[in-house]
């Protein structure tokens, strides 16, 4: 005689299920678009029906932004962590220009450029996009203090020179969406860290030597 137990489902507490929703939402965002999102999209990935999302998000703007958000800060993280752990204010930056070089991030750079669009029509994901962007300067900006506190970098003002570099690496997010970059000029794939140590005051090849030596 069997003794097995029918599967029942675990039911999650708010925090997990509004963390799994958000989760399934930043997904679809990278793969698919944040036009994509919508209750009964988000419903189908996690398999339950559309009113638990609407429950969690009854306005499913507030998911669009909430999923930019948690993709872009993942991203953040990841190419830029704050914390450093033992390596020098130059490798870290170093480290950093590696990690946001390649295919790896194309998905992320479409998503800010989609963010930024649709962000003119939808204030939720507008302030979400300006948290972010808010986000980057900050630990851009932490991260070359640092460097200028320690001796590594030289300039007068840790923002501006902050704002500079994403500027550029902002630019070149946008060629993800040219149908073959393969053939771009080294030189031009190299500008974010040209521009950033020329900024910085750093000799000629530093943030590379840096990179390929740990």
């Amino acid at each position: 005689m069997s003794s097995s137990v029918p599967n029942k489902r675990i039911r999650k507490s708010p925090a997990a299920r509004r963390a799994e929703i958000v989760a399934a939402a930043a997904a679809v965002a990278l793969s698919e678009g944040l036009e994509c999102i919508t209750l009964r999209r988000i419903a189908e990935e996690l398999d339950v029906r559309p009113g638990l999302i609407s429950h969690y998000f009854p306005a499913v703007e507030d998911l669009v932004a909430e999923a930019f958000g948690e993709a872009a800060g993942f991203e953040l993280d990841g190419l830029l962590p704050a914390d450093r752990g033992d390596a020098t204010p130059t490798q870290h930056l170093a480290r950093f220009f590696v990690r946001a070089d390649g295919e790896a991030y194309d998905d992320i750079s479409r998503l800010w450029l989609n963010a930024r669009h649709l962000s003119r029509y939808r204030p939720a994901l507008r302030d979400r996009v300006a948290v972010q962007e808010a986000a980057w300067r900050n630990r851009l900006e932490a991260l070359i203090r640092d460097g200028v506190e320690l001796g590594e970098f030289r300039t007068e003002d840790p923002l501006v020179a902050a704002i500079q570099i994403l500027v550029v690496l902002d630019g070149l997010g946008m060629l993800v969406n040219s149908a073959d970059t393969a053939d771009d000029p080294p030189v031009v794939r190299r500008m974010p860290v040209t521009t950033a140590e020329r900024e910085l005051g750093l000799p000629a090849g530093t943030l590379t030597a840096a990179a390929t030596s740990n």
